[in-house]
């Protein structure tokens, strides 16, 4: 046997061993390093708010805090928006259930020439042996449902409290990452940070920004035309159609668009009419103006980098896919060298 061969063996089980241990831990961990990107993306996207009140005197600590405190309250009443048009639907379904259920079976009667009873259809219903088992599945589930919840609200106060302490020790955390780089390296990293800052934060306050002037636009047309729930559902034409690209004009146009039809299908048409115009409006003369100082991103690459995020870290992946492609194309418009095209072919 040669002289080196156990000690080679010995090698092989260590790197073995080392890999298994090294990739159980990252499977472990994997959630946490998630919420630490998360909370880097979320840091970057409100230094420059904690940035801006720090520079009028407010300690930084307490700047990052109020920012937080505000976006905090700014999801809180789009959440209570929507959902108490939610309670509101739902309410009216259930209320109006009983009428409903005559009159399919009075219709059924008529159009089919059958015997239907309400009375005997509610009883087959409420006594079928599918309602008791969802029930008793239901019930079994709960304890499920409740440990579902408490893992996504530690989530997010394991987000917030990363987010605080990343945003509110920026320079110190930008310092000691420099301190054991040489000074070369130290002018890249701050130079990537800063880029990172302004194409992040500029993006998604450009977004809030078009989010606001949608929202405002499409709650004095629902206000003129009497739509029920005019509030709620100009929160919602805002955000969705700005933070969810290329689908998200359409997802949020249809949802007034059906409650106007409800009640009118006159007003619905104007509805329909009003999202197309304003789309156009914001794509040839909003957006521009606004995106300009900030980052243009095409909406093909937009919505490509929500499906990859997606397929990488599922709904995570989709919610900083946006600000990384955004981050990322700050990164190639800074360090790619660019050339003038001089082939005519290329026309």
């Amino acid at each position: 046997m040669p002289r080196w061969l156990p000690r080679a063996l010995v090698l092989s089980l260590v790197l073995i061993a080392c890999y298994h241990f090294a990739s159980w831990a990252f499977h472990r961990l994997l959630g946490l390093l998630v919420n630490v990107v998360i909370s880097f993306f979320c840091a970057v996207a409100i230094e420059p708010a904690v940035s801006w009140l720090a520079r009028r005197g407010l300690r930084r600590g307490a700047a990052t805090g109020l920012v937080i405190l505000v976006v905090l309250l700014a999801g809180a009443g789009f959440v209570l928006a929507l959902g108490s048009l939610l309670v509101d639907q739902i309410s009216t379904i259930v209320r109006n259930l009983p009428q409903y259920v005559n009159d399919v079976v009075s219709w059924s009667n008529r159009s089919f020439h059958t015997h239907l009873s309400t009375g005997n259809l509610r009883n087959r219903v409420l006594h079928s042996n599918w309602v008791r088992a969802y029930l008793s599945h239901g019930a079994s589930n709960a304890w499920g449902i409740g440990a579902t919840v408490f893992g996504i609200v530690f989530q997010l106060f394991t987000v917030l409290l990363f987010t605080y302490y990343m945003a509110a020790d920026g320079p110190r955390l930008r310092r000691e990452l420099c301190s054991v780089l040489p000074p070369a390296r130290q002018a890249e990293v701050l130079r990537a940070w800063e880029i990172a800052v302004d194409k992040t934060g500029g993006y998604l306050y450009s977004r809030a920004l078009m989010a606001l002037i949608s929202g405002v636009a499409h709650y004095i047309l629902l206000q003129v035309l009497g739509v029920p729930y005019a509030p709620a559902l100009g929160v919602w034409v805002g955000v969705v159609s700005q933070f969810i690209p290329t689908v998200g004009t359409y997802l949020a146009g249809a949802l007034p668009v059906l409650i106007a039809f409800a009640e009118n299908p006159w007003d619905a048409l104007w509805v329909l009419g009003f999202v197309i115009v304003y789309q156009q409006f914001e794509n040839y003369l909003l957006q521009p103006r606004i995106t300009a100082r900030t980052v243009d991103m095409h909406p093909a690459v937009a919505f490509g980098s929500v499906v990859a995020g997606a397929a990488l870290l599922g709904a995570v992946g989709a919610l900083i896919a946006i600000p990384a492609t955004a981050t990322l194309q700050g990164f190639l418009t800074a360090y790619v060298r660019r050339y003038e095209v001089t082939d005519p072919r290329a026309e």
